[in-house]
């Protein structure tokens, strides 16, 4: 389900958004900086600092992931089922590589999160919808000024 496009806004995006729930049912976000995809397959999370996300996932593994390019103003939404993959686990040493190259081993994690994704939902800021001739170059610009870059 990880196309060439999800991947262009994986790379393209500071952060990402994981949307979890408690057995509960109540719902927590929380932002991600080491994130990416694994081998087109799924999309991994180093576990920094996140035990209320570990809590939720175990107890409740749907899970809805966002992320986009702060400027263009385009992304995806993401659900699907996760998994903590543990530093015991045979996979880890695998699954953590990437995510390696991201932190130079500047954020130390023993767990990872692993999300097969089940379905997939692109976001768009509403000016492309509500202005089709909207062009990136001048979204891009207009996001620029807001942001005072």
């Amino acid at each position: 389900m990880l196309d060439s496009k999800i991947i262009k806004y994986i790379n393209k995006s500071v952060l990402c958004w994981l949307a979890t729930s408690s057995k509960e049912n109540v719902p927590n976000v929380s932002p991600k900086e080491v994130f990416t995809h694994y081998n087109f397959e799924y999309i991994v999370i180093a576990n920094i600092a996140s035990p209320h996300t570990v809590k939720n996932i175990l107890e409740n593994n749907q899970v809805c992931i966002s992320f986009i390019d702060v400027l263009v103003q385009k992304g995806f939404q993401l659900k699907g089922k996760a998994e903590i993959i543990s530093n015991s686990d045979t996979s880890f040493t695998e699954l953590s590589a990437p995510l390696l190259q991201i932190t130079r081993g500047k954020f130390p994690f023993n767990t990872i999160t692993k999300i097969n994704i089940e379905q997939v939902k692109e976001i768009i800021a509403p000016k492309y919808i509500l202005y089709p001739e909207t062009t990136e170059e001048e979204q891009i610009k207009s996001a620029k000024k807001l942001y005072g870059l």
